[in-house]
C-alpha cells in the first residue's frame, strides 16, 4: 500500500495535481513532510525525470540521454518527519527548512482550483500569523423539500449554504510554529485553537472546486473529474 499523496488521479500522484496547482501561480519550491512510506515519493521525485521524459539508455557509455524534458521547475526537499509524527509535529521539524518570510502549507490528500496568488495577497493584507482557506461542504446525497409527504423539490448534492469547512491551503508566519509543542502536537487542535483565541486566523473563502480524497469513491469521482477536464486544472 502507497503512502496516500501518491495515490494517482489520471496516471499521476495526487501530490503532483497539489503542486502543479500552486506551480501555476508561481510557487516552485516545496518542502515535503515524509511520514508513512515516505521513501515511494523519494522514489518518484529521485527519478522524476525516469518518470516523465522519453530516454536512450546507452548500456555501453552507462549514460541517460533524454529527449525532452519536464516544464516543472520545481525544488523539492524532502524530509523525513516520522511516520508517527502528528501534523504539529511535522511542520515543526521542517522549520531549519523554512526561512524568515511567510510560507503557504497544505495537506496531500486534495485539490482545488483555489488562486494562490490571491490567497498569499489576501494574507499580506491582514497582517495576522494565519490564514486558512474555507470552501463549502457538498453534500454526499441529493437534498428533498417535502410537503404533506409529497416531495416538493429535490436538489442532487447540493453545495449546504453557509456551511464552511477548512480545506487546508493555509499562509502562515512563522511565529506559528512557536505554538507547536513536540512531535504529538496535533495542528488542527492547540496550535490552532491558540490562533483563533487570539485572533490571529483568518478565513479566504474560496468558492470554487474543491475535493479531498478520503476513500476509493472520492478516488474514482476525482478519476471521472479528470476525465473530463478536471476543474481544478490551473495549469
Amino acid at each position: 500500500m502507497r503512502p496516500k499523496p501518491m495515490v494517482e488521479i489520471g496516471g499521476r500522484p495526487i501530490l503532483w495535481h497539489i503542486m502543479k496547482g500552486y506551480s501555476a501561480y508561481g510557487f516552485n519550491d516545496f518542502v515535503i513532510c515524509l511520514g508513512y512510506k515516505g521513501y515511494f515519493i523519494k522514489e518518484f521525485f529521485a527519478n522524476y525525470f525516469l518518470h516523465n521524459t522519453d530516454v536512450t539508455i546507452d548500456t555501453e557509455a552507462n549514460q541517460l540521454i533524454w529527449h525532452r524534458t519536464p516544464s516543472e521547475k520545481w525544488r523539492v526537499t524532502l524530509i523525513d518527519t516520522g511516520e508517527e509524527t502528528m501534523t504539529g509535529g511535522r511542520l515543526a521539524r521542517i522549520r531549519p527548512y523554512l526561512d524568515d518570510d511567510i510560507f503557504c502549507m497544505t495537506y496531500g490528500d486534495a485539490v482545488a482550483d483555489i488562486d494562490v496568488g490571491a490567497l498569499v495577497d489576501f494574507h499580506r493584507s491582514h497582517g495576522r500569523l494565519a490564514t486558512v482557506s474555507a470552501v463549502e461542504l457538498t453534500a454526499r446525497f441529493g437534498n428533498m423539500d417535502i410537503e404533506n409527504q409529497r416531495v416538493a423539490a429535490f436538489k442532487e448534492k447540493p453545495v449546504n449554504s453557509g456551511n464552511w469547512i477548512s480545506g487546508g491551503f493555509f499562509v502562515l508566519s512563522p511565529q506559528v510554529l512557536d505554538l507547536i509543542d513536540g512531535d504529538q502536537c496535533i495542528w488542527e487542535r492547540q496550535p490552532l485553537e491558540t490562533l483563533v483565541e487570539r485572533g490571529q486566523l483568518m478565513c479566504y473563502q474560496h468558492q470554487g472546486f474543491w475535493h479531498c480524497m478520503d476513500n476509493i469513491r472520492d478516488k474514482a469521482t476525482l478519476e471521472q473529474l479528470w476525465q473530463k477536464g478536471a476543474p481544478w486544472k490551473t495549469w
